[in-house]
């Protein structure tokens, strides 16, 4: 037991090390990965996709913007260097397909999923771009793109217009963890507070733009 113990120590510490992530980073990814898959699964039933089609919507929402954002870093897509991403999705669709009712009735489920994969993502996306060299201005970036091009990617796939693309605030969330996540690393706090501040910055900034209606002014063309 000690054997396999060390064992799965030993693979997470090099995931994290070819992912050029802190090992505290790859478990907020783990989850993120989660959530997002679970929030494009929960959207695909909706529309009566199949297991398979679902899937591919939960994969599309959880590796989406990470694929992007390590494409303009240079790098190889997380994905491709370890299957696990794969199993998290397939948890997904396992999940969704067993709590179906449960999730159906309680309408708020498919909010709390993607907030939550937003806010998490948005700060792994951050701290890659840290580790790789990059400014914090690129960070910030990066981590807008890692937290909410995945959600376009969905809402393209099941014909919906994508939520960057309406009033609700959704990216602006992420700029404004990133500034918090900026904020701590110039007063040296330890990568990890920082990151939860953030992700707590992000939840609240996307919920209190909800209830409140808070949006941005619309473009008018007359």
């Amino acid at each position: 037991m000690e054997q396999i113990w060390l064992d799965a120590i030993n693979w997470f510490n090099a995931l994290a090390d070819t992912l050029h992530l802190p090992s505290f980073f790859i478990m907020i990814e783990f989850v993120g990965t989660f959530a997002f898959a679970l929030s494009g699964i929960r959207l695909a039933s909706a529309k009566q996709f199949d297991v398979f089609g679902a899937w591919i919507v939960g994969m599309a929402t959880a590796i989406g913007g990470g694929t992007l954002r390590d494409i303009m870093l240079g790098v190889n897509p997380f994905w491709m260097i370890n299957e696990i991403y794969f199993i998290w999705c397939a948890l997904a669709v396992l999940f969704v397909h067993i709590f179906a009712k449960y999730l159906v009735k309680q309408k708020n489920t498919w909010f709390i999923f993607d907030t939550v994969g937003l806010a998490l993502f948005n700060v792994v996306g951050i701290e890659k771009t840290l580790q790789m060299g990059f400014p914090m201005w690129t960070a910030i970036t990066m981590g807008s793109v890692t937290g909410a091009a995945g959600g376009v990617i969905r809402d393209v796939l099941i014909n919906e217009v994508p939520l960057i693309f309406r009033k609700e605030i959704y990216a602006l969330a992420c700029v404004a963890g990133g500034i918090v996540y900026s904020i701590m690393h110039t007063l040296g706090f330890d990568a990890a507070i920082s990151a939860m501040l953030s992700s707590i910055v992000v939840i609240a900034v996307r919920c209190f733009a909800v209830k409140f209606h808070w949006h941005l002014p619309i473009v008018r063309g007359e």
